[in-house]
Formats: structure tokens, sequence, C-alpha cells
């Protein structure tokens, strides 16, 4: 299984980034699939995810900024961070689930990217 983050970079506070997460040797749509992020001295956190059954979850921080979606067809996942704040400034990671749920809960994730940088200016 291979799992590749990109969409990364610098962006001013206020602005957008949309990062895509492609997935080799599984089925996205048969995994739950999550957005989690590590900022700079802080344990990792879930940020967003998204069920088989396509029902979706999200840290109170971030709920009505970011939307994440996925495409089946090409086995790729999304984030969509709108409004984002200095204290979005992480590196975010990718990662697949065998259980259901859509768990923001890193213990329950079996498949992990690198991860992509955010740095978001003030």
């Amino acid at each position: 299984v291979q799992v590749v983050e990109s969409g990364g970079g610098l962006v001013q506070a206020g602005g957008s980034l949309r990062l895509s997460c492609t997935v080799s040797g599984l089925t996205v749509g048969d995994y739950a699939m999550g957005w989690l992020r590590q900022g700079p001295g802080k344990e990792r956190e879930g940020v967003t995810a998204i069920d088989s059954d396509g029902s979706t979850s999200y840290a109170d921080s971030v709920k009505g900024r970011f939307t994440i979606s996925q495409d089946n067809a090409k086995n790729t996942l999304y984030l969509q961070m709108n409004s984002l704040k200095p204290e979005d400034t992480a590196m975010y990671y990718c990662a697949a689930s065998p259980f259901v749920g859509g768990s923001l809960m890193e213990y329950e994730y079996t498949y992990w990217g690198q991860g992509t940088q955010v740095t978001v200016a003030s």
C-alpha cells in the first residue's frame, strides 16, 4: 500500500489550500480515510475522516472551514481547507483505517503517507 499526499505549501491567513492523497494498493471506498496533522511541538491529532459509507466527521477546530471528499474513480482523497489560521500550521497526513466509523483517533489508522507541510502565515 502506498499513500502519497500533495498540495501543501505556504499560505496567508484567511487563504485556502486543497490537499490531495493518492492511494495505491487498496480501494479508498472500502476503507475509512482520514486526515490527521501534527503541529510544531504538538501531538498528532485527527482533523477529519470519511467512512466507507460516505459519512464524515470533523474536529471542532476545523468544522465549517475544512471539507473532506474522495473520488473513488481516482482512488484519491481530498481536503479542502478554507479560512486558514496560523494554528492550522502542521504536517498533514493522509491515512487509511480498516475499521468502520471514520474515527479521528490516530491508533485506528493502519496505512499512512509521509505527510505534506502546511504553513499559514499571519
